[in-house]
């Protein structure tokens, strides 16, 4: 596929230190607190340090003659993305996660920042490759992999893209309460939430609902079961309700299944207040579902776009 770059989108996010200076205003009151609360301050810095050398290293290397917007994390849910737009994140894969959400069809050339801490699933660009990476997609030659999205959307027609998972329940620890739809079976339930999953996701939060169940089947005298693996593109969605309670007002028979391309998981809210919808474990961006809203779950017509090295 072959895209019309006008400009490099850079989406970075703040470190640690950041954040900690953020709330404590000055590096030596954030100091203080770490050092007054068994941190390791000397940690956080070199993290720090990395993160910013690896900025400036990037900063050189895509110095190509193209216009650059450089673009922290907070503002990418509000940011608009252009058709003439490449975007670059420089960060761990929770960033990855939560920018191809927004950015529509447009590539993205994922970039880790310090591959001595972190392992770069989603990240498959280094510092000394990103160059090559921006310049494959300029010449219309970049491999490119697809990723499917799950897809939120309610009634009044908001909607929320997923690129590892959906959660839908209540934004406490109380039990969330709703009824549930899929193929030709409907039930009132109560439970923590209903998680579902794309390929990228199911080798990580819906992994741990597949470990709870495969380990509470063994100590019930079961057999645990193999947990479900999709590939990245598969357009098929995995969903499982967590910790489902029944009762004489709430059942347990549909708890698990794989949505098919043109299916729909439907749920319908029965809390008062405090249901919400979420993507990607960020909590802060979310849909209300409270008593009245329903939400239709189904795989996204958009697709995450990750460029590839060309000897991937």
């Amino acid at each position: 596929m072959t895209w019309q770059v006008e400009k490099l989108v850079i989406v970075t996010r703040r470190t640690r230190l950041d954040e900690l200076v953020a709330r404590f205003n000055t590096p030596g009151q954030a100091k203080f607190y770490l050092d007054h609360s068994s941190g390791n301050f000397a940690e956080y810095q070199a993290e720090h340090d990395a993160y910013a050398r690896a900025l400036e290293r990037l900063r050189r290397a895509l110095d190509l003659g193209l216009p650059r917007q450089f673009l922290d994390r907070s503002l990418v849910p509000t940011y608009s993305f252009g058709p003439g737009d490449l975007v670059v994140t420089l960060g761990q894969d929770g960033l990855v996660a939560n920018t191809a959400k927004y950015v529509g069809s447009q590539p993205i050339v994922a970039v880790n920042p310090d591959p001595a801490r972190f392992d770069g699933i989603l990240m498959p660009f280094g510092l000394n490759q990103v160059r090559g990476g921006v310049e494959s997609v300029l010449r219309g030659e970049a491999a490119v992999r697809p990723v499917t999205l799950a897809e939120a959307r309610l009634k009044d027609g908001q909607r929320l893209l997923g690129f590892n998972d959906l959660f839908i329940g209540a934004r406490s620890h109380v039990s969330a309460r709703y009824s549930v739809r899929w193929r030709k079976q409907e039930e009132s339930q109560s439970s923590s939430g209903v998680l579902v999953s794309t390929g990228v996701g199911s080798t990580g939060w819906m992994s741990s609902v597949f470990a709870m169940a495969a380990g509470v089947a063994v100590f019930t005298g079961g057999q645990a079961g193999t947990p479900v693996r999709l590939a990245w593109e598969d357009p098929r969605l995995l969903f499982a309700v967590r910790e489902p309670f029944p009762s004489r007002q709430s059942q347990a028979n549909l708890v698990a299944g794989l949505l098919e391309p043109g299916e729909e998981l439907v749920l319908q809210s029965r809390m008062p207040s405090g249901g919400v919808i979420f993507s990607d474990g960020v909590e802060q961006d979310f849909l209300e579902f409270n008593a009245g809203a329903t939400v239709q779950v189904r795989t996204a017509a958009q697709q995450a776009r990750l460029v590839l090295p060309r000897a991937a």
